[in-house]
């Protein structure tokens, strides 16, 4: 593992609200996730896990502290910085958020097309190779409408890990599954992660995959509770 951390924070606070209606929901937040780790992130509902994985991701600015993600500090970067940061990052979330009216091919396409460096013709052959790596190749045309729920989030995944990000970030990827399509993503994302050496964040309250994780961390009450490496 690099000595350099993914992720670094130190003395992270977050209030939602102004004035009179401010209000504290992440306290004192200190955390280094390493390259190639993967995370979990369990707690009850209401106790920050989306808020803090949404300030990891650069989706939203941090307020106190210090916020360094792939070696850019967050707290008070400027807007193009927060951009550059997302762009090494993939987001896996619950609903999966496939644009109903392309392809899954075109789905995962996208997120290549946020990097310059690939040609049209290099976009095009990655996204089918990632979608056979997820077991997709007969569906590398479909539409979302035509695809399972398991099917779905394995696009979604596919679309998070194609252009090789050193962080990946899911917020409850198998809430929606089934035992048994959930087991396979996590799984599959497991694998990928550690064929690409990237780091895995993922929020969940599914105990079926806690396996899967060399940490467990547990945030309650905007508190969080360091894990122990496994």
């Amino acid at each position: 593992m690099s000595q350099q951390p993914v992720v670094s924070i130190r003395n992270l606070n977050y209030f939602f609200g102004k004035g009179a209606l401010r209000k504290q929901t992440l306290f004192d937040i200190n955390l280094e996730l390493l390259s190639g780790e993967i995370v979990l992130m369990t707690g009850p509902s209401g106790s920050g896990k989306t808020t803090l994985l949404t300030l990891i991701g650069g989706l939203r600015s941090p307020q106190e502290g210090s916020l360094v993600i792939l070696g850019q500090e967050l707290v008070g970067a400027k807007k193009n910085q927060m951009v550059e940061v997302r762009r090494n990052i993939g987001y896996i979330f619950q609903g999966h958020n496939l644009l109903k009216s392309l392809t899954a091919r075109q789905n995962v396409q996208m997120s290549i097309e946020l990097h310059p460096q690939f040609s049209q013709q290099e976009a095009v052959a990655k996204s089918a190779a990632i979608l056979t790596a997820v077991g997709l190749s007969n569906r590398i045309d479909y539409y979302p409408d035509s695809l399972s729920g398991g099917q779905k989030q394995r696009v979604a995944i596919a679309r998070a890990l194609v252009s090789n990000p050193q962080l990946v970030l899911a917020d409850e990827p198998t809430a929606a599954l089934d035992s048994k399509s959930g087991r396979e993503v996590v799984e599959l994302m497991q694998r990928l992660a550690k064929e690409q050496g990237c780091t895995i964040l993922l929020v969940t309250h599914d105990n079926r995959i806690l396996d899967i994780a060399d940490r467990i961390l547990n945030l309650e009450d905007g508190y969080l509770c360091l894990g122990v490496r496994s």
